[in-house]
């Protein structure tokens, strides 16, 4: 009998050591477009001839300390609930140190890096989750009131996954980052439960991410090209169909020359237990291709959850 019992102890201190340390997924902070674009920290950025505003992370962060010591706070309380943090600032200044190499990277035809800056800055943090911040302080005589709203995405798949919004109680002469606290601890905990909830989604069914195929007109082929008695085009799906959970993705459309993939659901993690990102995934299928087609094969990354594989460029 003590025997049966101490086995089932064993076993529940097993199961609650296990619960303890469940893998949390790793989040950012930054400020919300709408945040940038209302204190005026916006550039303009050249996306292939059309002219885009994007936040300018950078200048919010050397100008605004209400900033950063907000996404301070909010970093302190998603420490406190396990949450792993990729911090902004010091990711930004990575991705400057980086800046120069990669804005000399191009194809031998000349094609530039199809990334954005925010794109970029997604795939050299590789969160998990990018918590979107942003707040506004109302004065009523000498009372202050802070209203902000927080919006948890999918850095990959850039889908909201979780929303907060309240407001904190009327204070004279409180600080922002006060205010601010006290405004999100009311409604962190259920935020907290859905980015859970939402990786563990992940755990079952895979992270899901997207894939752009293209071949260059002068590559010599295009995706109806027959190898091995199977068209290109649906040598790639049979692939998929393989190497993603569950066989999970969508042809979003396909021609000739470019085929378009969403909600490609690929597992988190390597066979070797490490973490997999888009990049790995898609020079997997680069690699196939290159066996089936003897051509190069050009993997660029537009973001942490995009690819794009061109056929017959490097």
């Amino acid at each position: 009998m003590k025997r049966i019992i101490s086995i089932i102890v064993c076993g529940l201190l097993v199961v609650a050591t296990a619960f303890s340390q469940a893998k949390k997924p790793t989040i950012m902070v930054v400020p919300s477009e709408a945040w940038c674009n209302l204190n005026g920290y916006m550039l303009e950025f050249d996306d292939m001839g059309t002219k885009i505003k994007l936040p300018d992370y950078r200048a919010a962060l050397q100008n605004d300390m209400d900033l950063k010591l907000g996404i301070a706070k909010i970093n302190d309380l998603m420490t406190d609930r396990g949450f792993p943090l990729k911090d902004l600032e010091a990711t930004l200044q990575s991705i400057q140190r980086q800046q120069a190499e990669e804005n000399m990277m191009s194809s031998k035809s000349g094609a530039q890096m199809a990334e954005n800056p925010i794109d970029r800055l997604r795939r050299v943090a590789k969160a998990d989750i990018i918590i979107e911040l942003s707040w506004d302080v109302k004065y009523q005589g000498p009372k202050a009131t802070l209203t902000y709203i927080m919006r948890g995405l999918d850095s990959y798949s850039n889908k909201q996954i979780a929303g907060s919004s309240g407001a904190s109680t009327p204070t004279i002469s409180a600080q922002t980052v006060v205010l601010l606290e006290e405004a999100v601890l009311a409604n962190i905990d259920e935020f907290n439960n859905k980015l859970m909830q939402h990786f563990e989604d992940m755990f079952a069914n895979g992270r899901e991410v997207a894939l752009d195929l293209r071949v260059w007109d002068d590559a010599g082929i295009d995706f109806e090209e027959e190898y091995n008695g199977e068209e290109l085009s649906v040598l790639i799906d049979d692939w998929l169909a393989e190497n993603t959970v569950q066989g999970r993705f969508s042809k979003l459309d396909g021609s000739e020359t470019r085929i378009t993939y969403e909600q490609v659901r690929i597992p988190l993690n390597k066979a070797n237990g490490s973490a997999m990102d888009t990049e790995y995934f898609a020079r997997q299928l680069s690699k196939k291709i290159k066996e089936w087609t003897t051509l190069p094969v050009k993997v660029v990354p537009r973001g942490l959850g995009n690819c794009m594989l061109v056929i017959g460029g490097k």
